[in-house]
Formats: C-alpha cells, structure tokens, sequence
C-alpha cells in the first residue's frame, strides 16, 4: 500500500467516523429540546465533500506524497480534534441550536468564532497539494468557500438569535 492510499484511507475512514458522531449527537441534541436552522444548504456541503474526497482517490490515489504539505495536514488533524473535544457533545454537521445554552469560548473559540470552518477550509486546500494537485486545490477551495459563505451566515445569525433568546 502507497503512503498516499493510506493517507486517503485515514481520512476517508474519519470523515464517515465524523458522520456517525455528528448523527449521534444530532439526535442527542434534538431530543434535549434543540433544533435545526437552515437545513437546505446541508446537502450541498455533502455533495462538496463527497466529490472531494472520491476525486482525491480518483485522481491521486497514486501520486507521490509531499512531506511539507503532509505535515501541515497533520497539523490541522491535531486542531480537529482540539475542535471536536472542546465542542463534545455539541459537535455536528449541522447547525442545531440548543436554546438558553451559553456559546463555547474556550478551546480555539477564545481566538475564533468558527475554528472548525478554519480547518476545514484548510484540509480541503492542503490534502490536494499533499498528493500534488493544486489546481484541484484551487477549485474546491473556491466551492468551499462559496457554500461555507452561506453556512457560516446562517449558523452566525441562529447562534446571535439563540443568544438574545436566552438574555430575554
């Protein structure tokens, strides 16, 4: 096995453990009382993400790996998993509000208000130049960027009503 199918390989296999986290919290949250804001921009961020990760394996599923590049990957692997612990049982896929709950602020939301976009916007940028295809790079960071303007809006505007909800 190349160094870059297993690459693919341990990112693929933590997207779908991503999946199964996100829908177990999800229904977690929703049974405490939360809900969901502005569904409709969610399949467009799966479709995003699954043409990205099956043209990764399509297309470079047999280039050579650049050290440099995987190391700022692994890099943005370590401030996941900061993103994921500090969020916990609040993390998902979606954007579900849990009213009268304070914002998290510690973790990376002392320095951002969304760090999880911050990386994701940077492994959908930096996993294609890992295996050499900046191009690839280039457009899906331009379409990441397109849907994460929609989402990250959307998500800004329930958590700000979500707030002055619970200050009433």
């Amino acid at each position: 096995m190349t160094a870059t199918i297993l690459l693919l390989a341990v990112v693929t296999l933590e997207r779908l453990g991503e999946l199964w986290l996100a829908r177990r919290n999800t229904k977690a949250l929703l049974a405490r009382g939360a809900t969901e804001v502005a569904p409709e921009h969610y399949p467009l961020i799966v479709v995003l993400h699954g043409i990205w990760i099956a043209g990764l394996w399509l297309i470079g599923w047999d280039n050579s790996l650049n050290p440099i590049w995987v190391m700022l990957f692994l890099i943005l692997q370590v401030l996941r998993i900061w993103v994921l612990s500090t969020l916990g049982p609040r993390w998902t896929t979606r954007i579900i509000v849990l009213r009268n709950a304070d914002l998290v602020k510690s973790g990376p939301y002392r320095f951002l208000n969304h760090p999880n976009y911050a990386v994701v916007i940077g492994e959908i940028a930096v996993l294609p130049l890992c295996v050499g295809m900046p191009i690839y790079a280039l457009v899906f960071s331009m379409a990441n960027a397109a849907v994460l303007t929609i989402r990250i809006r959307a998500e800004s505007e329930a958590l700000s009503e979500a707030q002055h909800v619970s200050a009433l």
